[in-house]
């Protein structure tokens, strides 16, 4: 089975693909436009976020949602916004990148360093208040983090290592970092990444056409083909969380590009998603 289109290509740099009933089905950025877009039954909603750039989406406890820009995060109260500002990083010569919700609703946010600033990024770990504690510092390109149907296992991308790492998770610390899987020379970098009910861990492959489906073993299981080269993140969604959706991104391409870099694809793999954690502030 291939990957079905289900978007167009409608974004530049789609991103952070989550699903939440509560507002309608799938959202995920656009994130040099600034924007959010959710996939409903009646169409595709595009809002403006009032930032240079839109990083990631989560839903929030108490209903409405949490949205990271550059190095702002913003609160909406309902499922659509306005957003406001709420909380401004110093992230120096860097911007969030990726993140997501823990076990127990507090938020890990990454950010990536600019273009020649090294590894100036962090993985930063928000409470319910909004104070937030440094989880990782000397990153390069933050992306994917996740954890196991458990949660005693947190997975993270940082870009440049080519690789998936694993964590042991001890009282809510992130410890024991070691080498999970590693993506062959020419396959791609790895780029945002989900976990299914089954502890199956999916990344997608940026630069390398493709979304790879590890085993808790770091055994690559399956292989999942794109007709576009930038494959930026992927998540599990529908009304049973068992269609992947994947989003792909047109960055640097041009306005001309002719290809369907900037869909976003669904695909059915017999694999069951989990329900996203709600971020408690």
């Amino acid at each position: 089975m291939k990957p079905e289109n289900v978007t167009g290509p409608i974004s530049e740099h789609a991103e952070g693909p989550i699903w939440w009933a509560g507002w309608g089905g799938l959202r995920w950025v656009d994130g040099h436009r600034g924007d959010l877009l959710t996939l409903r039954d009646d169409g595709i909603d595009r809002r403006h976020l009032d930032d240079e750039y839109a990083a990631f989406v989560r839903p929030r406890a108490n209903g409405g949602f949490a949205a990271f820009g550059a190095r702002t995060l913003y609160l909406s109260d309902t499922q659509d916004g306005p957003a406001r500002a709420v909380r401004e990083f110093a992230l120096g010569d860097a911007r969030f990148n990726d993140g997501c919700t823990t076990p127990d609703g507090r938020m890990l946010a990454g950010s990536m360093a600019g273009p020649a600033a090294g590894a100036a990024g962090r993985l930063l770990r928000i409470d319910a208040a909004l104070s937030d504690s440094t989880v990782l510092s000397d990153v390069t390109v933050s992306n994917g983090v996740a954890f196991s149907p458990d949660g005693r296992t947190a997975y993270y991308v940082d870009s440049a290592t080519g690789r998936i790492d694993r964590f042991d998770v001890a009282d809510g610390e992130l410890v024991g970092r070691r080498p999970f899987a590693a993506i062959p020379d020419g396959g791609g970098v790895p780029d945002g990444l989900t976990v299914a009910a089954d502890g199956s861990v999916w990344v997608a492959l940026w630069g390398g056409s493709a979304v790879h489906g590890y085993d808790t073993e770091g055994r690559l299981r399956e292989r999942v083909p794109l007709p576009v080269e930038q494959v930026s993140a992927c998540t599990f969604g529908s009304d049973d969380l068992g269609t992947l959706f994947i989003t792909t991104s047109a960055q640097d391409m041009g306005a001309d590009h002719g290809t369907d870099a900037g869909s976003v694809y669904a695909i059915r793999l017999g694999v069951t998603g989990m329900p996203v954690t709600p971020f408690a502030g």
